[in-house]
This record gives structure tokens, C-alpha cells and sequence, in this order.
């Protein structure tokens, strides 16, 4: 695997790939050259060139880590381990993984917050709204118990919906921990104007967000809300009555439109009910998608842009949500929303009728259908009121 140069700076990367036409896992060494930006990928089992230096511009040394999914020539690949000891050390280690939950009293702003932790170069990469227990608040909180702000805080954190999100970056403990300010909100509007606190909390335990405060805690709290084991921990908030379904695309979630997307949302009196980020497999994609098959000649490309990286399903409320939210959503094509309804999500943040940013419910009867099949993909064993 020597590169003709031996003393030319490269990073070396082990990476998955899901073939999705095999059903199999497939396993690449993934060299990043920084001179010209090319890449060169091994087939690891069959010991063989897969794709020859290329130079290839949309993949950046940042992206580069452990954990992360990259998109190479529209493969989605997922970065297992480093290739060397010196990518290892150059790249690896400043990586962290974070915990972030929104407070009930800002789960309004979650938009701004998103746009807020993605100016920090942090990478949301699990997301989900739930509604905690009074058992997994305390549970959550066990270290407060003896404290007397506990019952409170607890009664708070019970009142409504929280978002728990996976962050991950450079020292993402403490760079989240900076966004959020002070503890107390009204420190925070002295001591850090700028801060998630001094914008959204009122005192010191409606205080707008959680963070973890170290790398310790971050692996427990996480564990709490994603598992790795069995079950799915708190149950996301779907409950799918007079609702529309809207999913936010790879393509939108890779570019950083998230933010600016949940924003607009909110923003145009929609409330936003569920949230929830995930991967979605092709035969996952295609039942999802299969009322358009044969009807619409974008079907094929339509499945591969859904399981090309990470989705975000969200159950939209409002009056009417099927139809106004459809509305709202605009024309397919963002070429034709931008001249018919300028103001429409697609027409904002689309590129092309595939890349079009959402995929929302198309016919009003099948909003409770969709959103059930989206929940229900997501977590097959899951009854929607759970």
C-alpha cells in the first residue's frame, strides 16, 4: 500500500461499507492524502486496489475520525479504526463524544440550538425527543438526590418533551459545556451573553440544556438515553394523531441545514411532536417509498439518496398538519417551489427533486399511516404509544 512518495503525508483509515445489492458488511483501508486532497481505498478481504488515488474535493481532513460516516464517490463509509499509529495520534485524539439534552422550556428553540452547536464544528450524530418518567428523571439525576433543588428539578424535567443528542468533535465536552454558559441563566445573561442560558433558560434549573461534565459521565449519560445494549432506552414522543410526517434528508443533514430546516419549521407555527435520527437500510427505504415506485421516475435515486447517511424523522403538528404542512413543504422540484412558493422548505433548502431536503406526507389519509411506518421502521418491535 506504499504510495509512490513514502515521505508524503497521508492518513489511514479501516472502513466499513454496507453493500446494500449483497447484504454484506465489505471492509476498506481508506488512505486521505492532505497535499492534493485524493483518495485511495484497499479491499481488505480480497487484498486489492478498489479505487486508485483520486483526488477527490469533497472530502476534508476534518471529517476524518473514528466514529464518523464519510461520503466517498456516494458511498457512505464508516471510519472503524485507524489504519497507523500516526493517523491515530494526529487525528484521533481530541475526538469526543458528548451528551446534550434540550430542557423542555427550550425544546421550542431546538432550530437555533442545532444551528448554535453546528457553528461550534460539532457533529450531531444520535438524536431523539422523549418524554422522561418521573423514575428516569430521578434515575438520570441520581447524583442530586440529596439536594434540595432535586424535586424540582426532577418535576421540571418531567413537565415536557427533552431532546437527548450525541454530540461529537474536538473536546465536545467542553465545547458544549462553553456553548451552554453558566448554570444559572441569570449569571449566564452577565457572564456570557451569547450563551444557550443567557438566550433561552429563566434561573437555574429551567436553565435551557444539560451537558455532561466529563468524559466519564458523558459514556454513562449517553448509555442512559442510546444503549448499545438491549432496548432502545426512553421511548421517543410519536404518538401520530392528525399529523404529517416530514423527513429531513441525508443530503440536508450532511450539509448542515438541520438547524435552519427545524427553524423555518417552528418559525411557520408547525409544532414539532417527535423527533428522531437514524439510519435507514434499502429494503427499509423502498417500503417507506414504494407508493412512488413506478410512478415516479426518480423511485431508484430517491431510495439510494434516503439510505445514503442520516435520516431525521420528525411528526409535525398543526391544524391541518397534512395538508398546510404539505403546503408548506412546496413542489418536489426546487426549481419549480422556488417560482411557485418561494417561502417553501423545498425552495429554500433544495437542490434537485431528489436532493429536494424533505420528504413529507403526500395524500392527507396516508399522514398517520407514514408516520406510523416510520416509527414503526425505526423501532419494529415498538407499539407508537409506547
Amino acid at each position: 500500500c506504499e504510495s509512490d512518495n513514502s515521505d508524503e503525508e497521508r492518513f489511514a483509515f479501516l472502513a466499513e461499507w454496507y453493500d446494500p445489492s449483497a447484504a454484506l458488511l465489505r471492509r476498506y483501508q481508506l488512505l486521505f492524502y492532505p497535499k492534493d486532497g485524493s483518495v485511495e481505498m484497499f479491499d481488505v478481504k480480497n487484498q486489492r486496489t478498489f479505487l486508485r488515488r483520486t483526488k477527490y474535493d469533497e472530502l476534508h481532513q476534518e471529517d476524518l475520525f473514528v466514529g464518523n460516516r464519510v461520503n466517498v464517490f456516494s458511498r457512505q463509509l464508516d471510519l472503524i479504526g485507524y489504519g497507523d499509529q500516526y493517523t491515530g495520534n494526529k487525528l484521533g485524539s481530541k475526538k469526543e463524544r458528548t451528551l446534550a439534552m434540550i430542557k423542555p422550556d427550550a425544546v421550542n428553540k431546538m432550530g437555533d440550538i442545532l444551528q448554535m452547536i453546528n457553528d461550534a464544528n460539532l457533529i450531531l450524530t444520535k438524536a431523539k425527543m422523549t418524554k422522561l418518567t418521573w423514575k428516569q428523571a430521578a434515575d438520570f439525576y441520581t447524583e442530586h438526590q440529596t439536594k434540595s433543588f432535586f424535586h424540582n428539578l426532577v418535576q421540571f424535567m418531567t413537565s415536557g418533551p427533552v431532546v437527548a443528542m450525541e454530540l461529537m468533535g474536538d473536546e465536545a465536552v467542553s465545547v458544549w459545556r462553553r456553548i451552554l454558559g453558566p448554570t444559572d441563566s441569570g449569571v449566564a445573561r452577565k457572564e456570557a451573553p451569547p450563551s444557550l442560558r443567557a438566550q433561552f433558560g429563566t434561573d437555574g434549573t429551567r436553565n435551557a440544556g444539560h451537558g455532561s461534565d466529563s468524559l466519564a459521565s458523558a459514556a454513562r449519560e449517553l448509555e442512559f438515553f442510546f444503549p448499545s445494549t438491549a432496548g432502545h432506552g426512553p421511548a421517543n414522543t410519536a404518538n401520530c394523531t392528525d399529523c404529517a410526517c416530514c423527513v429531513i434528508k441525508p443530503h440536508a443533514i450532511s450539509e448542515a441545514l438541520t438547524g435552519k430546516i427545524l427553524h423555518s419549521i417552528s418559525a411557520a407555527g408547525f409544532e414539532i411532536s417527535a423527533l428522531q435520527m437514524f439510519n435507514m437500510d434499502r429494503a427499509n427505504a423502498e417500503e417507506f417509498l414504494e407508493v412512488y415506485k413506478g410512478v415516479v421516475t426518480e423511485y431508484p435515486n430517491m431510495v439510494a439518496e434516503l439510505c445514503s447517511g442520516p435520516c431525521m424523522a420528525l411528526e409535525i403538528r398543526g391544524t391541518d398538519a397534512p395538508k398546510t404542512f404539505r403546503e408548506f413543504c412546496g413542489p418536489a422540484d426546487p426549481e419549480i417551489a422556488r417560482h411557485l412558493r418561494p417561502d417553501s422548505l423545498r425552495a429554500l433548502y433544495g437542490k434537485t427533486k431528489v436532493q429536494n431536503a424533505v420528504h413529507c406526507t403526500d395524500l392527507p389519509e396516508d399522514g398517520i399511516l407514514e408516520v406510523h411506518t416510520y416509527w414503526h421502521l425505526i423501532h419494529p418491535h415498538i407499539s407508537i404509544s409506547e
